[in-house]
């Protein structure tokens, strides 16, 4: 049974990638302090209605470009198709990304109100990173920096601002706490490239995929999924976090098996579909092991 249209235009699963790592540092921050539950849920929804303004530009955009004339789509790439299934208008998609935007910018201007005024610069640059990625006079995922861009919003920068306004400090920690999912959600980004690469080049959107071909790109996908664990191991013993997060290699798995339909269907895009399912699980895997790693030093530690 296919997702109600409004469910397709929003890309409302893909929520985690942006909601999982500020539960992963709201978790850390709990540990030991009150935290401001109204501080906690204009968080929350000011980073959702973020992504979903991010999500709906893209499809405006791309409408126009690579979605267009994209014939090897999948459940994860190639946009939600409901402008060229007819299901939307792009003048209803970009109304969308509008209100989106705005009810993000709503959000922001509470917690500024509510003690936490720097959150406005991170917002700002947020709202930019979501809204130049997909186009605009920069169009960064156009110029091979989309990658980096997507890295900076969806980890340790999205990480180190939701730590600051839950405890009202810019502390170091939630910035290395984001890096860890910061490098699946570039995976993620990464292998949905792949399907996508023909219709990309021949949109002109310039990625490292496109540049390098899906062959050499794996290299870089294989990477990018193996990068969480030695991070967590360096966070733990250089970094003095809690070895419980430790628990996030439990995911290794899935990596692996996700790195190894990507080397073996690389450029079938039908046959990769399980190995984007996969990374998206990784993701969401790895950041709840963060979050139980977390509880479960919490609750050894007697609460201190």
């Amino acid at each position: 049974m296919a997702p109600p249209l409004i469910v397709r235009a929003l890309r409302l699963p893909f929520l985690t990638g942006s909601i999982m790592p500020v539960a992963v540092v709201a978790t850390w921050a709990s540990l030991g302090r009150q935290l401001s539950w109204p501080l906690v849920l204009l968080t929350f929804l000011g980073v959702g209605f973020l992504h979903l303004g991010g999500n709906t530009i893209n499809d405006y955009y791309d409408a126009a470009g690579s979605d267009a004339v994209n014939r090897r789509t999948t459940p994860f790439s190639g946009g939600s198709r409901v402008i060229q299934e007819g299901g939307l208008s792009r003048g209803v998609m970009l109304a969308m990304s509008l209100a989106s935007f705005g009810l993000a910018l709503l959000c922001g201007l509470a917690l500024a109100w509510l003690g936490r005024p720097w959150v406005l610069a991170v917002g700002v640059a947020g709202l930019a990173g979501a809204w130049f990625y997909s186009g605009g006079p920069v169009a960064f995922m156009s110029r091979s920096l989309g990658e980096v861009v997507l890295f900076l919003v969806f980890g340790p920068i999205l990480t180190w601002g939701a730590g600051y306004v839950f405890t009202g400090t810019w502390d170091w920690r939630p910035f290395v706490l984001g890096l860890p999912t910061g490098w699946v959600i570039l995976a993620v980004l990464w292998i949905n490239q792949f399907p996508d690469s023909q219709a990309d080049r021949s949109a002109g959107k310039i990625n490292w995929v496109v540049r390098l071909g899906t062959a050499k790109a794996r290299w870089v996908y294989a990477l990018l999924m193996l990068l969480p664990y030695p991070t967590l191991a360096l966070m733990v013993h250089l970094g003095g976090f809690t070895p419980w997060l430790y628990l996030g290699w439990l995911t290794l798995p899935l990596a692996v098996r996700a790195i190894a339909i990507c080397w073996r269907h690389h450029a079938e895009h039908a046959a990769l579909i399980p190995g984007q399912a996969q990374t998206i699980m990784t993701h969401l895997g790895l950041a709840l092991c963060m979050v139980a790693g977390l509880l479960v030093r919490y609750l050894t530690a007697g609460g201190a």
